[in-house]
C-alpha cells in the first residue's frame, strides 16, 4: 500500500537493523519494491507497527535527502510498555512493517541562530536538523547529554558534521548539560530546539522563560507533569455529550461524557492507529471532516488547533454537536 496521505499507511521492509550504542538499534527501511519514500524534513516522525500490533513513534534520524530509505533509532526501555523490548528482542531483517507518515510536528523554523539540546535517545530528530543546518550554512551549536558515552547513539555522526559546534557531554565524565548558562548565552532571536527525558525538556522551559528573547521548540517523550492530557482516560468534569461521523465507515456514534472518543472510535474501527492515550505521540491524528474539534494534546501548535482540520482522537473531544472524522 503506497498512498501518500501521511495519515494512511505503507509496508515497508525492514532491511537492517544496527547497534548504534549500547541498548541503541537503529532500522533503515525501505520500499520492497525499491521505489522511492515521500519526502521529509527535518523534525518529522513516523508510527511503526510492530508485528504483535504495538504502533510506536519514532523521530526519522537519517539523511533527509535519502529518498530510499527512513531510518529510526530505538533505545530499550527497561521499565517502558514493551515496544522498545519488541524492536530488540524480535528478527525483523526482511520483515515488512506497517509504516504511517512521514508527519512533522517539529520542523525546524528559519532563525539566525540554532540552539539544539538533545538528551539520550532525544538525540535522533536533533541529528536530521544539524545536518540541515549544516547544509544550509546556518548558525547552530549542539549540546548532547548522555548517561554515558556508550549509551551515546551517533555521536562519530555528529562531530564528522561539524566537531567545532558539537559538544558530547556524557554525564558520568562531566555532568549534567547546564541548559540554564547555554540558553542564557544564547544570543536574541535563537531558535533553541529540545528533545530529552522529561526533566530535562523542564529546565530547559523554565531557562528560555527567563532567557533573553528565544524561542523554544521541544519534543516530548512522554505527557507533561500536570498536563492536561495526563488525566486522558478520565475526561473532565465539563466534557459533553456529543455525536460523532466516521465518514468513510457509514457510522454514526454517540460519544458519552463519562467516555473517551478513542474508545467510542475502537469500538467499530478496531484497526484505527494509537499508542501513548495521553496526547503526545500524535499516533492517533486522524483528519476533521467537519465539526469544531476540542484539543488537549500537547502536539499541535496553536496554528494547527486553530485550522481545526486534524486532532488526536486519544485526548480530543468535540465542541460541536456533530464531528465528522475520516475514518
Amino acid at each position: 500500500m503506497n498512498d501518500l496521505d501521511p495519515l494512511s499507511g505503507r509496508h515497508l521492509l525492514v532491511e537492517q537493523v544496527r547497534l548504534e550504542a549500547a541498548g541503541v538499534v537503529s532500522l533503515t527501511l525501505v520500499d520492497p519494491d525499491g521505489a522511492e519514500l515521500p519526502p521529509w524534513a527535518p523534525g518529522a516522525h513516523i508510527d511503526l507497527f510492530l508485528p504483535s500490533g504495538t504502533v510506536r513513534q519514532y523521530s526519522l534520524c537519517g539523511p533527509p535527502d535519502d529518498r530510499r530509505s527512513y531510518t529510526v533509532a530505538v533505545l530499550r526501555e527497561e521499565h517502558g510498555r514493551g515496544g522498545s523490548a519488541e524492536v530488540h528482542d524480535t528478527a525483523l531483517v526482511g520483515r515488512l512493517l506497517q509504516v504511517r507518515g512521514p508527519r512533522n510536528h517539529f520542523a525546524l523554523v528559519g532563525a539566525p541562530h540554532y540552539l539544539f539540546l538533545a538528551g539520550g535517545i532525544g538525540v535522533t530528530p536533533i541529528l536530521a536538523m544539524v545536518r540541515q543546518a549544516a547544509a544550509d550554512g546556518a548558525s547552530w551549536e549542539l549540546y548532547y547529554g548522555g548517561r554515558s558515552r556508550a549509551g551515546m547513539a551517533f555521536t562519530k555522526t555528529l562531530s564528522a558534521v561539524d566537531a567545532g559546534r558539537v559538544h558530547i557531554v556524557p554525564q558520568d565524565e562531566q555532568g549534567m548539560l547546564p541548559v540554564a548558562a547555554l540558553v542564557g548565552a544564547a544570543p536574541p532571536g535563537t531558535a533553541v530546539y529540545c528533545c530529552g527525558p522529561e526533566g530535562m525538556v523542564q529546565a530547559v522551559t523554565e531557562a528560555c522563560a527567563r532567557a533573553r528573547p528565544v524561542t523554544l521548540h521541544v519534543e516530548r517523550f512522554g505527557a507533561p507533569p500536570g498536563g492536561g492530557s495526563a488525566d486522558a482516560r478520565s475526561p473532565s468534569p465539563g466534557a459533553g455529550h456529543f455525536t460523532v461521523e466516521l465518514r468513510r465507515s457509514g457510522l454514526t456514534l454517540d460519544v458519552p461524557p463519562e467516555r473517551t472518543l478513542l474508545d467510542v472510535v475502537r469500538e467499530a474501527a478496531p484497526d484505527v492507529a494509537f499508542s501513548c492515550e495521553e496526547g503526545y505521540c500524535g499516533s492517533c491524528e486522524t483528519k476533521v471532516l467537519a465539526g469544531v474539534p476540542e484539543h488537549h494534546d500537547t502536539v499541535l501548535s496553536d496554528e494547527e488547533r486553530e485550522r481545526g482540520d486534524t486532532m488526536m482522537i486519544c485526548v480530543g473531544r468535540s465542541a460541536s454537536e456533530l464531528l465528522t472524522l475520516d475514518l
